[in-house]
């Protein structure tokens, strides 16, 4: 996995008001919960970024084909404007 945040930052408490049955649980599966949720919000942010760059893109993209529709047709607004 590409790391998409700082892996040698240093590392600070926090404070997170999480469901006990939820942290119960986690913990009978994982001797460290902090490292798993660390996990989590990593995949978390990665998914987020990728759904951001794609957005972007696509916006990208719908400015290129309206930019290239105006150069080949001209402007909407073009018929209006010998009538000001």
């Amino acid at each position: 996995m590409t790391f998409v945040y700082d892996a040698q930052a240093p590392k600070r408490p926090v404070n997170l008001s999480l469901n006990e049955d939820v942290v119960r649980r986690a913990r009978e599966f994982t001797g460290n919960l902090s490292e798993q949720v660390e996990k989590l919000l990593v995949e978390y942010i990665a998914l987020e970024q990728r759904q951001r760059d794609e957005r972007e893109r696509r916006l990208d993209d719908a400015i290129l084909a309206w930019n290239d529709f105006d150069a080949r047709h001209g402007s909407f607004a073009d018929q209006y404007i010998d009538e000001l």
